[in-house]
C-alpha cells in the first residue's frame, strides 16, 4: 500500500519532469528550426572566397565542413544533453519532491501521533498546531475542539458513576438493615427472600459500576502482581461442593488491582455456579496466560457470542446473577490490553482464557 507522501512526491515529480521535457524538446525543436532557416538564407546568398593560408598549397587545404552537416552534428549533441539533463532532473524531483511532501504532511503526522496517544486518561492532551491558519491548522483545531467535548463528557460520565455508587448504596444497605433488624427470624420465608432480593440488587449495582468502569479505561497503572491475585481469589472463594484446582506462575501486569481481582472473581464464580455437582474447576496461569477451565453442562456452538454480551445468560435459575460476569470480565480484559476468548470442552463445560500482555517485571525474579 502506498503512503499519501509516496503519491504527492510521484505526483510533483511527473508534473516537473512533463514540463521539463516539454520545454527541452520545445527549445531543441525551435533551435533546429532557426538553424535551418540561418542555413537556407547563407546557401542562397553568394559565398567569399577563404584566402589561403601563407606557405600552404590551395589543393592541401583541409575540406570545409558542410552546414547541415554541422547543424546535424549540433543538434545530435543537444539531444544527447537533453538526455542526460532530464535523467538528472527525474533523481533531483524525486529528492525534492519527497522532502517537500515530508514538509506539507509533517502535521499531519502529528495529528496522527497525538491521535493515536489518546486514552481515557490522557484526553488533556491537544495538538495545539501552530502555523499559518490554513486547512491543515483548521483540522487541528477542529480535532483539538473535539477532544475539548469529549473530555468534559468523560467526567460528567465520571462524576456520575461516584454519585451512583454512593446514591444507589446507601437506600440498599438501609434497606437490608431494617430487614435484618425490624422482622425477627421467625416470619418464615418473607425475610429470607426480602434478604436474598436485596442482596441481589446490591450485587446487581456493583457489577454495573464495575463495568462502567472498566469500560472508561484505567486512570492509573500499577504493577500488580498477578499470581498473588489469583492465589488471593482461590483461597477466599467457597468451592460450594466443586473441586478446584490451581496452578500458577509468577507473573505481573501494569493495570488495576481491584478490577483484576473482580476480573479473577468472575472468572471462577462462572465456573462454579455453572457446574455439576461434584464437578471440577481448573485454574492456572502460566507466561502470562490465564485459563479457567470446567466441567458443566454442554454450551452450544451458537450462543458463544452471547457470552460476553450484558445481561445474557445461557441458563435462568433463581440463585444466579444478572448475565453481567463475563462481559465485566471482557471489559476489564480490554482495559488491561488483554484478549479473551472461550471455547467449549468436550465432555461439557468452558475453557476460557484470558492472554495478557507481557511488561518487563523484574521482581518476578525474586518471587521465584
Amino acid at each position: 500500500m502506498t503512503t499519501i507522501r509516496v503519491r504527492l512526491t510521484l505526483t510533483y515529480s511527473g508534473l516537473f519532469l512533463l514540463t521539463s521535457v516539454v520545454l527541452l524538446v520545445t527549445v531543441n525543436l525551435l533551435l533546429r528550426r532557426a538553424l535551418d532557416t540561418r542555413i537556407a538564407r547563407l546557401s542562397g546568398g553568394p559565398v567569399a572566397p577563404t584566402a589561403p593560408l601563407q606557405g600552404v598549397p590551395v589543393d592541401r587545404l583541409p575540406p570545409q565542413p558542410q552546414l547541415p552537416a554541422l547543424v546535424d552534428d549540433v543538434i545530435g549533441y543537444q539531444w544527447d544533453v537533453t538526455t542526460v539533463t532530464v535523467g538528472v532532473l527525474a533523481l533531483v524531483s524525486l529528492v525534492v519532491g519527497w522532502l517537500v511532501a515530508g514538509r506539507i504532511l509533517r502535521p499531519v503526522h502529528r495529528i496522527t501521533a497525538t491521535a493515536q496517544r489518546l486514552s481515557l486518561s490522557t484526553l488533556h492532551e491537544r495538538i495545539a498546531l501552530a502555523g499559518p491558519k490554513d486547512e491543515l491548522k483548521e483540522l487541528a483545531d477542529t480535532f483539538d475542539a473535539m477532544l475539548d467535548r469529549l473530555e468534559r463528557s468523560v467526567a460528567g460520565q465520571r462524576r456520575f458513576i461516584a454519585n451512583a455508587s454512593h446514591e444507589l448504596r446507601t437506600p440498599l444497605a438501609v434497606q437490608r438493615a431494617a430487614i435484618e433488624i425490624g422482622l425477627p427470624e421467625d416470619v418464615g420465608e418473607i425475610r429470607d427472600t426480602l434478604l436474598l432480593h436485596n442482596r441481589r440488587a446490591e450485587n446487581l449495582i456493583d457489577a454495573l459500576l464495575v463495568l462502567a468502569q472498566a469500560e472508561h479505561g484505567l486512570d492509573n497503572r500499577s504493577p500488580v502482581a498477578l499470581d498473588q491475585v489469583v492465589r488471593l481469589v482461590l483461597a477466599e472463594r467457597d468451592p460450594d461442593g466443586v473441586t478446584v484446582t490451581g496452578r500458577v506462575e509468577p507473573f505481573t501486569v501494569d493495570g488495576d488491582p481491584v478490577l483484576l481481582n473482580r476480573l479473577v472473581t468472575n472468572l471462577l464464580d462462572n465456573a462454579v455456579r455453572y457446574n455439576h455437582p461434584d464437578g471440577t474447576v481448573e485454574v492456572t496461569l502460566s507466561g502470562g496466560v490465564l485459563t479457567v477451565r470446567n466441567t458443566g453442562p454442554h454450551v452450544p456452538q451458537e450462543r458463544f457470542g452471547d457470552l460476553f454480551e450484558p445481561f445474557r445468560r445461557l441458563q435462568t435459575t433463581r440463585g444466579q446473577g444478572a448475565g453481567l460476569g463475563l462481559s465485566i470480565v471482557a471489559s476489564i480484559a480490554k482495559a488491561h490490553g488483554a484478549d479473551v476468548r472461550a471455547s467449549p470442552n468436550p465432555g461439557g463445560g468452558l475453557e476460557l482464557v484470558v492472554v495478557f500482555p507481557r511488561t518487563p517485571a523484574p521482581d518476578d525474579s525474586s518471587r521465584r
